[in-house]
């Protein structure tokens, strides 16, 4: 799976995600680079702000920093 990089509008973002980035809750800002990740959270993958993502190059996915390591056990 190839990651497609996607440009947003700011007010749809953070109009769509009203608790913010699913990873660290803060609001995205004009700018800031969001990923489709997994993480811990219940449902598919949600964006979130790139800084809170490491990226499995072996699956070509994004997950949450906290949660990347959890779902190896």
């Amino acid at each position: 799976m190839v990651q497609k990089k996607v440009i947003i509008d700011l007010e749809k973002i953070n109009g769509s995600l009203a608790d913010g980035c699913a990873a660290c809750g803060r609001k995205f800002l004009l700018g800031e680079t969001a990923v489709l990740a997994i993480g811990s959270w219940e449902g598919g993958p949600r964006y979130i702000h790139e800084s809170e993502a490491v990226f499995d190059s072996n699956i070509s996915q994004y997950f949450e920093k906290k949660y990347y390591p959890l779902r190896l056990k």
